[in-house]
């Protein structure tokens, strides 16, 4: 299988590298391509990883993308007939919404809180270690299943991943929001 992964190169979402790290027979796009190069890449890969910040209308391209000045997504509603009968990885806040509402399939996160200012804004008062513990842990247990379909990535990671819930929050917060759709 060959894996195109997406991730914006952005400090503040490096610990999800570890996710990808072992695959093999991949391609990692962090940057310094625009949307029409990149839409041959998502053409010409089985499975499809996106990975970092985003909105429920897709990932941000963090300045990180040849792009017009008022671009701020790579991934967005334009490469959903390319992402449709794969099974994909959808890592960003809300990425639920964009899935369900293109009828798209794989694993997916809802609102994923990774920065302290983020758990501040669902009130949760935790301090950069909580949220470093959540972050290792996540991205560490994804990348042990991560070759696999996206309905075992979801069993796996939510049991293990939910394991760790009782002695932090925003595990428990994070891995309530993790779903997966089959093609």
């Amino acid at each position: 299988m060959k894996t195109l992964v997406i991730h914006p190169t952005d400090q503040s979402t490096d610990f999800l590298c570890p996710i990808y790290k072992d695959i093999e027979n991949k391609t990692v796009i962090k940057g310094g391509i625009s949307k029409k190069e990149l839409l041959k890449e998502v053409k010409s890969h089985d499975r499809i990883m996106m990975l970092g910040h985003g909105s429920p209308m897709g990932l941000f391209a963090v300045g990180q993308f040849k792009q017009e000045h008022y671009m701020s997504y790579i991934i967005d509603s334009t490469f959903v007939p390319a992402l449709q009968n794969k099974d994909n990885v959808f890592i960003w806040c809300f990425a639920n919404q964009f899935v369900e509402q293109y009828d798209l399939s794989g694993f997916y996160s809802g609102m994923f809180i990774s920065e302290v200012q983020e758990a501040n804004l669902y009130n949760y008062k935790v301090c950069q270690e909580t949220i470093t513990y959540s972050n290792d842990n996540f991205s560490k247990i994804v990348g042990q299943h991560i070759s696999k379909a996206s309905e075992h990535i979801y069993k796996m990671v939510t049991a293990e991943y939910g394991k760790l819930k009782n002695n932090n929050p925003i595990i428990k917060y994070n891995n309530e929001r993790l779903n997966y759709k089959t093609m």
